[in-house]
């Protein structure tokens, strides 16, 4: 039983899989991760997703329903010996889940230190990231975990839980707070649930009669006495992320110092933003100029030995040599274009000329007969089919329109023109 001095967020956190907003695709009726849950079998596994959308939430209400001992821990503030003397005390009991919010957090030999627990089956991990877990937790920990990919809440969401909180709980009730306008409070929630209730309990605290009607003016003056719209613990801001990537995108220096600004204001994660222009650099970039992707590199490796507050001044210089770049995402689009067909046609087989051969046998088969070694030959260069049969002559790059692609496209030509059409 909670009092009214318990955020809103958690008087109102949901105890059932009926009872939680969103998230359909894993946990609607024919959801992976209901069937999971009501198998009783439940495995390892990440939570991954932007803030507030019911991460923490689901593990609970996992806990609750393989009524199983659960244990909690932060990544911010727990270390190698709190994940050891849970795996102690799990030792202890039949089975026991781990929830460790923020995983992302937790560095590799704190990472390593979950590995035999659970592989062992001593603990059911479940870890909650907003990051890529792709990036951020390392392999050997990711191999033994399912990842569930969580999504923003729609504004339909956002609407039950309002309606929720304002016909159940008794202290919104007592304030008797009325929305006549919706469209700054679902807009400044950003499909985060737990800032929908932040925002709430702001609107209810600012209530001084017997009732309060809130506009999209006076919720939005409120805000920005009140709470700060940039999220300061370090998590995901899409909205911002988002601006930033396409104004160096779209080669505009000036919008990306501004949004590269707002982040670092924010006590943004080093790590997140130079990991997120490594990615631009090849996927926006890419060969319309090779050094971004190099400058890009070393702005990882420097920022992470620097620090705030120097590590701003080299961000700022790969951000503008990013943002004043020539683009090309033609090595993006090649790669897409690769996997779909390697999607479309399966595993073709590899043609005998190309194949190794280290065995008398596989040479007696035809491995490797009719490779033609380049450098044999004038140029460098010899006329061969090096794709499986099925996909001869078939081209996935097509180099950009800039200076650099274009000598790369006149290169091409002159090996390729015949087979590719360059």
């Amino acid at each position: 039983m909670f009092d009214s001095k318990t955020p809103l967020a958690e008087r109102l956190r949901p105890a059932s899989i009926g009872d939680l907003a969103g998230q359909e695709h894993l946990l609607g009726p024919d959801g992976v991760l209901k069937k999971v849950i009501t198998s009783g079998h439940i495995p390892s596994m990440i939570l991954w997703g932007p803030p507030g959308v019911g991460k923490t939430t689901i593990a609970n209400i996992i806990a609750n329903e393989v009524k199983s001992p659960f244990f909690t821990l932060s990544a911010v503030s727990a270390g190698v010996k709190d994940v050891r003397e849970v795996i102690n005390k799990a030792t202890r009991l039949a089975r026991a889940i781990l929830f460790i919010d923020e995983i992302h957090r937790f560095n590799k030999s704190q990472q390593d230190a979950l590995l035999g627990a659970v592989e062992k089956g001593t603990i059911t991990l479940i870890g909650a990231t907003t990051e890529n877990p792709s990036f951020e937790v390392n392999s050997a920990l990711l191999s033994r975990c399912q990842v569930y990919t969580l999504k923003p809440l729609t504004r339909a969401h956002l609407e039950v839980l309002l309606q929720k909180a304002l016909t159940e709980d008794f202290a919104l009730k007592k304030k008797k707070v009325v929305f006549k306008e919706k469209e700054a409070l679902f807009n400044l929630a950003g499909g985060d649930a737990r800032k929908l209730y932040n925002l709430i309990e702001l609107v209810a605290d600012a209530a001084t009669g017997d009732s309060l009607e809130v506009t999209n003016d006076k919720l939005i003056s409120l805000a920005q006495q009140r709470i700060a719209l940039y999220d300061k613990a370090g998590e995901q801001h899409y909205d911002i992320i988002s601006a930033f990537i396409k104004s160096i995108r779209g080669s505009d220096p000036n919008a990306a110092l501004y949004y590269l600004a707002r982040m670092i204001e924010g006590g943004e994660d080093v790590k997140f933003i130079a990991r997120r222009l490594l990615i631009l650099a090849a996927e926006d970039i890419g060969n319309a100029n090779p050094t971004a992707l190099v400058l890009a590199s070393s702005c990882f490796q420097a920022v992470n030995v620097i620090g705030y507050p120097e590590a701003e001044i080299i961000l700022s210089q790969a951000v503008t040599y990013l943002a004043s770049s020539p683009k090309s995402n033609a090595s993006y689009r090649a790669i897409k274009a690769a996997r779909k067909k390697v999607a479309e046609t399966g595993d073709l087989p590899i043609p005998l000329a190309l194949r190794n051969a280290p065995t008398r046998l596989m040479k007696d088969e035809g491995y490797g007969q009719g490779y033609k070694y380049a450098h044999a030959h004038p140029g460098n260069f010899a006329d061969m089919e090096f794709m499986p049969a099925a996909l001869a002559n078939t081209k996935f790059y097509e180099p950009g329109d800039n200076a650099r692609e274009n000598e790369i496209r006149k290169r091409l030509r002159a090996l390729w023109k015949e087979k590719y059409g360059y």
